[in-house]
């Protein structure tokens, strides 16, 4: 069994479990190596991250899929954990959502999310854009069907996300897209919602019929005081923290250019920021080092 195989059945068994796959969001490879070491199950690419971290620029499709796919691959290799990647809308229509399946499994990614928003997307989690539309639910469920049809591993997990709530559709709406994209072949539904309370979540479960049939995915991040368990207990099989460690960064980075900016050296900052020792430590410079002397020259 290959090590994509690998990965891909460990996270289609995690989602058949009772425990939540906790899922946390790296910007980097060296996030996603760190994210390993804490007892997290996956690892979460964000549209977001991507576009914020790599390019510095709006989450608003201006991303590529190559650069979507080069982030994922880079940060695939340096975690043994399942890779899900957040894909958007796909990049475009329906052969633009068959390429983006093919070329991520064929990279060897655990997992990709398809939303329906239009193109270009509102990153869901702006609260100034006004009241957006999404793909109409028929074409939605054409596209991700043709995208499954040309998967090619039986591991490879395609999670629809439902922007429902999201776009003031309601609840009836989010239940229609959910049965549409099921029927289409779809592994596992993300609902997602801005209601901190949980209330149009909490109807949306209790009104889809699918529920306990398919697995649910939740980004609590504009809902951020339920835990991994309460959120099981709810029904979600995968629980995504997608962004924190992005912005633990930002707020980190500009703590340490205002100390800087301030006191003009170096040693400001030290008390507050990782050694270079342990920057070393984190990529296994000592190892590489080591196996360099042991092999000998040519």
């Amino acid at each position: 069994m290959n090590r994509a195989d690998t990965k891909r059945r460990h996270l289609r068994a995690g989602l058949a479990a009772d425990r939540a796959v906790v899922a946390i969001g790296a910007h980097d490879a060296l996030t996603a190596r760190m994210v390993g070491s804490y007892g997290f199950d996956a690892v979460w690419v964000s549209g977001l991250g991507v576009a914020t971290m790599a390019h510095a620029i709006p989450d608003l499709n201006l991303t590529t899929m190559s650069e979507t796919l080069d982030a994922a691959i880079r940060i695939d290799r340096a975690t043994d954990l399942p890779v899900i990647a957040d894909c958007d809308n796909g990049f475009g229509g329906l052969n633009n959502v068959v390429r983006t399946l093919v070329e991520f499994e064929a990279a060897g990614i655990s997992a990709i999310s398809i939303e329906d928003n239009l193109f270009p997307k509102r990153n869901s989690l702006y609260l100034g854009a006004s009241k957006r539309e999404l793909i109409p639910v028929e074409e939605q469920a054409r596209r991700l069907r043709a995208a499954k049809a040309a998967q090619d591993s039986d591991n490879f997990v395609l999670i629809a996300r439902v922007e429902s709530l999201i776009a003031g559709h309601g609840v009836d709406d989010a239940c229609r897209r959910a049965d549409a994209y099921v029927e289409a072949g779809v592994d596992a539904i993300l609902i997602h919602s801005r209601d901190k309370t949980l209330g149009e979540i909490d109807g949306f479960l209790g009104a889809w019929s699918g529920v306990g049939q398919i697995p649910l995915v939740a980004v609590p991040t504009l809902f951020p005081t339920f835990t991994d368990n309460e959120l099981r207990a709810k029904g979600f099989n995968l629980i995504i923290l997608a962004n924190q460690p992005m912005r633990a960064a930002v707020q980190a980075i500009e703590a340490t250019l205002e100390t800087l900016s301030r006191e003009r050296r170096a040693s400001a900052v030290d008390p507050d920021i990782a050694s270079v020792n342990h920057l070393f430590e984190l990529v296994g410079t000592a190892e590489a080092i080591a196996l360099e002397d042991e092999i000998g020259p040519g």
